[in-house]
């Protein structure tokens, strides 16, 4: 009965949540990806106030799988970090905590654009032109040897998988 209830408050939490972005969709001209960064922003903020705590204790996995609880994951690592370290924890202690899920996210990202068929898609294509044009002339000082890194995470930025072995030739 009590992982039953876990389960019911995890579900109810993750749905509040999920329903005041549905809400923040359909009422503002906010973008999706203006509000996972609100998402991320609230629960660094939330977190490093000691407010989401409690929410994750009651909800679990429903507090800490949205992006609120990424937020709150940053915020408890650099508290942490900055009670080890000082003040250099701070700028260490967020990346180490989330690293795990990070990493994951780019192993699983990865794997899934193994299996599923990529399609070019002309506007990405279009965004690596403009990204050309915007940094090229900083492009131009980076030496040789690093150039086809600063292009791997361009492309990466512009959710471009050509080249990477994910995009599939169709038959």
């Amino acid at each position: 009965m009590d992982l039953l209830l876990a389960y019911l408050r995890a579900f109810l939490v993750g749905g509040i949540f999920c329903v005041i972005a549905q809400i923040l969709i359909d009422r503002t001209k906010l973008t999706p990806a203006r509000i996972l960064v609100t998402y991320v922003v609230a629960g660094v903020v939330l977190g490093g106030m000691g407010i989401y705590k409690p929410i994750v204790d009651f909800a679990g996995a429903g507090a800490t799988v949205p992006l609120t609880g990424f937020g709150y994951l940053i915020a408890k690592g650099v508290k942490e970090a900055v009670g080890e370290q000082g003040l250099l924890g701070a700028l260490t202690g967020g990346l180490r905590a989330s690293a795990g899920g990070i990493a994951a996210a780019l192993v699983f990202g990865y794997l899934a654009c193994l299996i599923a068929k990529g399609k070019p898609k002309h506007e990405r294509v279009q965004s690596l032109i403009v990204y050309k044009k915007l940094w090229g002339n900083f492009l131009q000082e980076v030496p040789p040897r690093y150039l086809q890194f600063y292009y791997f995470f361009a492309k990466l930025l512009i959710g471009d998988s050509r080249g990477f072995g994910c995009h599939r030739k169709q038959a």
